[in-house]
């Protein structure tokens, strides 16, 4: 009688190992690399029928796309990490749509020389948020490049949603007389990034906001309906780009009230410390909604009913103007404009 042994595979060393070339190579070890990192920690159907591509059911409703990429240093920070970010924020691109986040996908660079431990962690950061959300991680890519080629990981996701049939929200439908609500405070985690990078500590530890936000737009489409015409997450360049993007698309102008603008006490204080405004500050789990005036008070009233949304505030009006400012009346009685952002204020926040 023969005795025939299995092969045994000797698992990644997660606590001390490191990314090398040969993760990337398309062999054994870049097998191993999926395996025990990224399929563990994604774990679902798709996935483990090990192809290139994901089959997926036809969705009834319009299909809504997108993409972004991940660049975030550092890497980790209070409130979350990249991994949880390029869910989060591949989630809400889909949901200020008015749509259904339905799959993802994501795509990674990892840099030779990269901590598995750290590799471990953002994936499994990644599976909590998608798991939390709802949204399955079906496909997915890795490459490596040689040392000082990249900063560690760059993570790309993409997602697809549905969109029921009679819903546009779209930048260019915002009206003079419309009403300007944001979901809560602003600025926390571009400060909570900084904080974090330049090891500063404000007496208050300053959370990122990264959160999916599909919930919360469900519930302001469900009870504002047609009356709701824009949402926008204020990511890159803050509250203050995303309304100059708006009234260039409606070909509008904004008055805003600062003192209606909710910021939390520590990162007013972080950002006069720094030399920031908060306006321009990045966001990862706050949203903007521009609504017809009659329904203002449902939509606040359906925004304050959600988790995400507890803070929000009327902040303000779409006006006519041919120039398309944005223009706010200060907590001090005066006047400014809220101009686009000029050069680089936070680098490297998403």
């Amino acid at each position: 009688m023969s005795l025939v042994m299995k092969p045994v595979r000797r698992k990644l060393d997660v606590r001390n190992g490191r990314v090398d070339l040969s993760h990337g190579s398309g062999g054994r070890a870049m097998a191993h690399l999926i395996a025990d990192i990224f399929h563990d920690a994604f774990d679902n159907d798709w996935l483990r029928r090990n192809d290139d591509q994901a089959s997926l059911d036809a969705q009834e409703g319009r299909l809504v796309m997108t993409t972004d990429g991940y660049v975030v240093s550092p890497l980790f920070f209070p409130g979350g990490d990249i991994g949880s970010l390029s869910v989060h924020g591949t989630i809400n691109d889909i949901a200020m749509a008015g749509a259904t986040p339905k799959y993802l996908s994501a795509s990674f660079i990892i840099e030779e020389g990269f901590a598995l431990g750290d590799l471990k962690r953002i994936a499994q950061s990644m599976g909590d948020a998608s798991r939390a959300a709802g949204v399955p991680i079906v496909a997915g890519d890795t490459k490596v490049v040689e040392r000082g080629k990249a900063d560690g990981v760059f993570i790309s996701t993409a997602g697809v949603g549905v969109l029921p049939d009679g819903l546009s929200l779209s930048c260019d439908k915002a009206r003079p007389g419309d009403a300007v609500l944001i979901s809560g405070s602003m600025g926390d985690h571009g400060v909570a990034i900084m904080s974090r990078r330049e090891n500063l500590e404000f007496g208050v530890e300053i959370l990122s906001d990264s959160a999916a936000l599909h919930g919360l737009t469900a519930a302001m489409v469900g009870a504002a309906g047609d009356a709701l015409r824009v949402m926008r997450d204020p990511t890159r360049g803050g509250l203050a780009a995303a309304l100059n993007e708006i009234a260039h698309q409606s070909n509008v102008g904004f008055m805003i009230d600062e003192e209606l603008i909710p910021v939390k006490p520590q990162v007013a204080a972080a950002c006069e410390f720094l030399g920031l405004d908060p306006l321009y500050v990045a966001n990862e789990g706050k949203l903007m909604a521009i609504c017809a005036p009659e329904a203002t008070e449902t939509l606040l009233n359906a925004m304050r009913a959600h988790p995400l949304g507890r803070e929000a505030a009327l902040i303000g009006h779409v006006v006519e103007d041919e120039r398309n400012f944005v223009e706010m009346t200060t907590r001090f009685g005066g006047g400014r404009i809220v101009d686009w952002l000029s050069g680089e204020q936070l680098p490297r926040i998403c």
